[in-house]
């Protein structure tokens, strides 16, 4: 048995957020929520950006190689505040991202999910489930959009509505 059946939605908020990113224009991906708050294009990049750390090099799951982020352990596009990226990117990044966490929620059973995963960050050695993991990455992209959508509302542009019936 796979575990799909508990992040059933998972693909529909990323849809969500891909559908009004696509639309938008360099103009209104460079709004910032404040003054030292991140530009739209550079959240969407660093949420995409995660997964591919989380998942690929954290976890080793495959990947990796078809979405736009060669390095993900090291700071990529999806952190560099100086190339600003286009909505055309973005929604290469969003999308081939998903792919990797669609293949994991078919792939992965209960069981997987009780892995352990030693992670080397800095000096210290962290031990993570793929639970924590897969958790951390759904709170995170959730986290991002709601960002997303109350930076777009501040500008009177369209808002990200994740649960919004088909």
């Amino acid at each position: 048995m796979s575990i799909r059946l508990f992040y059933d939605h998972w693909e529909q908020y990323n849809r969500r957020v891909v559908d009004v990113v696509a639309e938008m224009s360099p103009e209104q991906l460079a709004v910032r929520p404040s003054p030292d708050g991140w530009p739209i294009w550079a959240t969407v990049g660093h949420t995409a950006g995660g997964r591919v750390y989380w998942l690929c090099t954290v976890i080793g799951e495959p990947g990796a190689e078809s979405t736009p982020f060669e390095d993900p352990e090291n700071m990529g596009w999806e952190d560099d505040l100086d190339t600003v990226r286009s909505a055309e990117e973005l929604t290469l990044a969003l999308e081939s991202t998903w792919a990797i966490i669609d293949g994991c929620l078919d792939r992965w059973t209960p069981e997987t999910l009780r892995e352990t995963i030693t992670r080397r960050y800095g000096e210290t050695e962290q031990i993570h489930t793929k639970a924590s993991i897969l958790q951390r990455l759904f709170s995170h992209d959730a986290y991002h959009a709601g960002e997303l959508s109350q930076t777009l509302g501040i500008y009177g542009l369209p808002q990200i509505d994740l649960w919004a019936s088909e």
